[in-house]
């Protein structure tokens, strides 16, 4: 039973990829048309996509793509409804009271007047053999929407045998795969697809490799704190559109387990949507979630907030915060970014102990201080003006690697240095128990404890943890492959 329900929810997921991070920016304001913002998302994204669409349809009025996702507010705020009739059991959907609920959110001003779904274009997708989100679901929403938007505006694709994942056609698993990375290639491109529905006929997407310069990182904290989101989230913005060329903005959601912290950003760059933005002036917006959030999810059922597929919603009103950002520019082009101060040169290491290590480096002309970086991560807590720095608590016996980056009087980072790297010295210590203390409900979902009868019982050893809920908290010691007792570590 357990396996069943965690395989439901955990498998929303994604990615892994790729190419070196820059520092967080805070997002930039665009010339963006802000009747032409769309959204899109897989799974829980998917839900949250019918959220953001239907909650703030005044904003997202060009229209949404959802991918095994379900009706607005099919959990009603309930975890069983969300991984029972919203997933597995779609018979169950009660799609007129929903339909319900929106007029009279609506009417009371808890989310955008419903007329402004009628100019919307939605593309929906369910795989045939989608064992996560049954094609039923998808087949509920349709029913949803044709309460809203035109039936010609609807375009329902349901031919495919694809399991749960986003849909390429030309990257990814086998169509047939459920497992990470949830991207799979079923040779159809499903990006394409819904944007060419969404916007009409589309420019031949970019078939060569992106600028590494329009994948943007930005501030997510700029937005919200907490609430199950990261710090960060990325972009990808055509170079015409950061020129004053007015452009269209595209909203994508990722599924559970697929944020970028989990799976890097394979979500971000192997989907397809950017190669058609490169070339069709179209922002890409990738928010993300952060590891907090219940299985990284979107919040579609009432983790964070009550008021979740509410405008007042925190997950909501961020997005659409973002959303507002980017979209205030004009055509007036932005000023040329300063040169960047070049990479410092003659990196090394020495004094190696058994904790601490030295790296010196050339001056920098220009440079106001450095920040040296340990294994990609910033390891001094204050600028460093000098031409060296001691980096201490580090485990004996163990390889490191360091970076060196110069920086302005105003903080902003050069070029990365060549890495230099250096060995501690001593013995290297025992290898240490692994841990984890968590709810009893949030165990179970990471595979660590099975729950039956609602109470909930380790992996393996087999212990009595109590109640199956979020409330009751246990940490649980791995000892041996899948498994696992209660107890701490050293």
């Amino acid at each position: 039973m357990m396996n069943r329900f965690s395989a439901r929810l955990t498998a929303c997921a994604l990615t892994l990829a790729s190419a070196g991070a820059i520092a967080a920016v805070n997002l930039p304001q665009l010339n963006i048309d802000t009747t032409q913002t769309s959204v899109s998302g897989l799974s829980s994204g998917g839900f949250m996509a019918v959220q953001l669409h239907v909650g703030h349809s005044a904003t997202f009025k060009k229209g949404a793509g959802i991918v095994a996702g379900g009706p607005f507010y099919c959990a009603e705020g309930s975890i069983t409804n969300a991984t029972g009739r919203c997933m597995a059991s779609p018979a169950g959907i009660p799609t007129s009271t929903l339909v319900n609920t929106t007029n009279s959110w609506a009417s009371a001003g808890s989310i955008d007047p419903v007329a402004n779904l009628q100019g919307s274009k939605v593309y929906l997708f369910s795989g045939t053999i989608d064992s996560t989100v049954k094609p039923g679901v998808m087949d509920a929403l349709k029913t949803y929407y044709n309460s809203f938007v035109p039936t010609a505006n609807v375009v329902y694709k349901k031919d495919i045998a694809a399991e749960h994942a986003m849909i390429t056609d030309d990257f990814g698993s086998t169509c047939s795969t459920k497992a990470s990375p949830y991207i799979n290639d079923c040779n159809f491109d499903l990006a394409g697809a819904m944007l060419a529905h969404i916007y009409g006929t589309l420019n031949a997407r970019n078939p060569g490799t992106l600028p590494e310069g329009n994948f943007v990182e930005f501030n997510q904290s700029q937005f919200i704190t907490n609430h199950g989101m990261a710090p960060t989230g990325w972009a990808y913005i055509p170079q015409a559109c950061t020129s004053g060329t007015q452009c269209r903005l595209h909203v994508v959601l990722h599924g559970c387990q697929q944020n970028v912290t989990l799976v890097q950003q394979k979500y971000v760059r192997n989907t397809g949507y950017n190669r058609w933005a490169d070339t069709n002036n179209m922002v890409m917006l990738y928010p993300q979630t952060s590891t907090a959030a219940t299985n990284s999810c979107w919040d579609w059922w009432g983790y964070d907030s009550v008021n979740y597929a509410k405008k007042s919603g925190p997950q909501m009103a961020a997005i659409k915060a973002m959303v507002d950002q980017v979209s205030a520019g004009s055509t007036t082009p932005p000023p040329p970014p300063p040169a960047a101060l070049p990479a410092p040169t003659n990196v090394t290491t020495s004094n190696a102990s058994a904790s601490a290590m030295t790296i010196s480096w050339a001056a920098v002309s220009g440079a106001a201080s450095y920040n040296v970086y340990r294994n990609s991560n910033k390891t001094n807590a204050l600028p460093v003006t000098a031409l060296s720095f001691n980096d201490t608590g580090l485990t004996a016996a163990t390889t490191y690697s360091w970076t060196v980056k110069a920086a302005d009087a105003n903080g902003a980072e050069g070029a990365v240095s060549v890495a230099a790297t250096g060995t501690t010295t001593g013995t290297p210590p025992p290898p240490a128990a692994t841990c984890y203390t968590a709810s009893n409900y949030a165990h179970t979902l990471a595979g660590r404890a099975y729950a039956l009868y609602g109470f909930t019982y380790a992996n393996g050893s087999n212990q009595s943890m109590g109640l199956w809920n979020i409330f009751t908290t246990t940490t649980l010691k791995k000892t041996g492959t899948n498994y696992y007792v209660i107890g701490t570590c050293p």
